[in-house]
Formats: C-alpha cells, sequence, structure tokens
C-alpha cells in the first residue's frame, strides 16, 4: 500500500483573511512540501496541471524536478497531466528527464482533465475532446515503447523514424490513467493494461468498488496479469492532532473552493452540513486526526481494493505550516497505522481487498 500527497497548487484568495499568495510563493511552498512528504516517509507526491490564475502549477514536471535532487525516495507523478491538449513527445521528454533527475522516480499520470482552459490555449477544439485524448495516448505510448518512432494521426503532425530523447532511467516509464469515475476510461485503462487513478471526491468512496471490478475484468479480458496492475485513488482531506480541530481547519478552504467551482458549473452552495457528512466514515472526505483517517483508508482498501492512496491536500488556500502539519502526521502517524494493519492481513493470509 502506497500512501501519498496530491496537490493543485491553488492560489485561490485565504479564506479568512482575502490575501492572495503569488504564484511564485505557493511553488516554493510546494516543494518544501514535497520535500518534507519524502522525509516523513510517504511513497509519492502528485502535481496537477491547469492552466487558469488560481492553480499555480501548469507544468507539474518543472515543479517536480525543482524537489527531485533535494528528495531521496519518493515517487514524483503528474496529478493528472492534460494529455488531450498537450504534445505527446513533449510530455514523454519532460518526464524522462525528470526521470533521470531523481535517477527512476518519474510517473505521468495522463488524463483528460476537469477543466477546459488548456484547449483554446493551445488551439485545440473541445468538438474533438474524446478523440485527442485516443490519438495522444496512444503516441505516447508507441513513444515509451521505442526509441525510433513512427506514427500517422490526425490532430499532430506525423513522425516518421525519429527519436525521442532522453530516454528514462525506466523502462518502461510508468504511465497511468486517472478517471474521474468514467465507466470508458476505466475499460480503456485495463484493456492497455496501465494502472488506473480514480478521483473519489464525492459519494460514497465504497460505491467505486464495481469500477475496479469493471477495470480488473477488462484488464484480465486483453490477457493482462491484474495482480501486477495497481489502483490508486485522489481524495481530498486533511489532518490535524485532533478531528475537529482538521475540521474546522479545512473546512472554509473547501467551501472557497467549491463555491467558486459551483458557480461555474451550477452547483448548489456548498456549506457545513455538506461537509460534515463527506468527512463521516462512509463520505469522501478523509478528514480527521490520524487514527480517523487511517481507518478511513483502511476501510478504503478493504472495500475497493486500492494500492495508493493520495491526498489531496489542501482544497484552495490554506496557511503553508497547516498543510506541512498536515503531510507530517500523514507521513509519521497514520501511514504507519494503515501499513501495519495491511502487514497483519498479508502475515494472516487474509485477502488484501
Amino acid at each position: 500500500m502506497e500512501i501519498g500527497i496530491s496537490t493543485f497548487v491553488e492560489t485561490t484568495p485565504d479564506a479568512h483573511t482575502g490575501e492572495v499568495i503569488s504564484h511564485a510563493q505557493r511553488l516554493r511552498d510546494v516543494v518544501e512540501e514535497i520535500i518534507l512528504a519524502d522525509q516523513v516517509g510517504l511513497d509519492v507526491f502528485g502535481v496537477g496541471e491547469h492552466h487558469r490564475k488560481d492553480y499555480a502549477a501548469s507544468s507539474p514536471a518543472m515543479v517536480l524536478a525543482a524537489a527531485a535532487p533535494q528528495t531521496k525516495r519518493i515517487r514524483l507523478t503528474s496529478a493528472v497531466t492534460v494529455l488531450s491538449s498537450a504534445d505527446p513527445v513533449r510530455v514523454f521528454q519532460d518526464f524522462a528527464t525528470l526521470d533521470g533527475i531523481s535517477n527512476g522516480r518519474a510517473e505521468i499520470m495522463a488524463g483528460r482533465g476537469s477543466f477546459v482552459e488548456s484547449f483554446p490555449l493551445f488551439g485545440y477544439d473541445l468538438n474533438d475532446y474524446d478523440e485527442l485524448f485516443d490519438e495522444k495516448l496512444e503516441l505516447l505510448l508507441k513513444i515509451r515503447e521505442s526509441e525510433k518512432v513512427t506514427w500517422k494521426g490526425g490532430h499532430r503532425p506525423a513522425i516518421n523514424n525519429l527519436g525521442v530523447y532522453p530516454r528514462p532511467v525506466q523502462d518502461p516509464l510508468p504511465v497511468w490513467i486517472g478517471s474521474g469515475g468514467n465507466q470508458e476510461s476505466v475499460i480503456r485503462a485495463g484493456l492497455l493494461g496501465l494502472p488506473l487513478v480514480l478521483a473519489i471526491i464525492g459519494g460514497r468512496p465504497t460505491q467505486f468498488a464495481p469500477l475496479v471490478e469493471l477495470y480488473k475484468r477488462a484488464a484480465a479480458h486483453a490477457g493482462h496479469d491484474i495482480s501486477k496492475l495497481p489502483v490508486a485513488s485522489h481524495s481530498h482531506g486533511f489532518i490535524a492532532e485532533e478531528t475537529e480541530l482538521a475540521a474546522d481547519k479545512f473546512f472554509p478552504s473547501t467551501q472557497a473552493s467549491m463555491n467558486v467551482l459551483g458557480k461555474e458549473r451550477g452547483w448548489g452552495p456548498y456549506d457545513r452540513s455538506s461537509f460534515d457528512f463527506a468527512r463521516s466514515f462512509e463520505g469522501a472526505l478523509y478528514v480527521g486526526d490520524p487514527e480517523t483517517v487511517a481507518k478511513k483508508i483502511i476501510h478504503l482498501r478493504k472495500n475497493v481494493g486500492i494500492t495508493r492512496f493520495m491526498l489531496h491536500v489542501p482544497v484552495g488556500t490554506m496557511p503553508h505550516q497547516d498543510v506541512m502539519k498536515a503531510i507530517e502526521l500523514l507521513g509519521t502517524e497514520a501511514a504507519p497505522m494503515v501499513r501495519e494493519e495491511i502487514a497483519r492481513w498479508e502475515a494472516a493470509g487474509e485477502p488484501k481487498e
């Protein structure tokens, strides 16, 4: 069981003071967060790609590369790379470069993305949304397979027996598929034999179990060894010394962020009752003291089969020291509880799911 952090490097106004942190400061802060995550024994850190004012990380590989020489073992991934509006050649080159700098710790999490700002920015038509992803993923995997590439598609100039460099330390460079719970994307990941990441940010996480089973059936149908295919979750949450303190600290920024998105997408207002329901044991928010969060992660593992858990923190803008404390508590207290329980299952020969 791998446990880590994901972030979108948000620069929304502070929910308490209204102050807006600069992109530069938030980027420096997140590098410190990655370094701390490595120091406290977490397994993975993911940075999401966005192209709007309230997010600072338009280039996850650059952010991760800044932390790579200052870390030793933590894996470094995008969360996600918006592959539909990117050039797969450049994506591969960026993460192969990161892989070299980190000596084999880079990963790509490829997805469509939940925002669409990158499409007009890079000159793509939203009417081609699905077709773009399919084509770009095909090219990315072809580059991963072979140093010299010959390829032709409909949305990018053809490549005729050209080399793509540098080559990564890892062979193959890990490519995960990020999904918000769409059956089509889950089946695609399974058929291709690629690891799956589910954004479990609403409803009851146990409701994602059928999707994991669908993924495994698709992978088995295509002849892949499902025992070698990890499944990850990306889930919002926050840890403090006490559960109510964690809730009180996490709610204001979460509410502010969710209401901004809600206004854009036509959702109703996000209030404390919605938040408190979501942080209940069966809810999708992993908020509380280390034991509370550990128990929820264990529940997710047992009932959904997740083998990598990524706590997405912060949601909105929170004080840097609070985020650092949450990372410390996840690594030093919650993660060991989860690992100990899984080790107990393995020793007893019990199923892990």
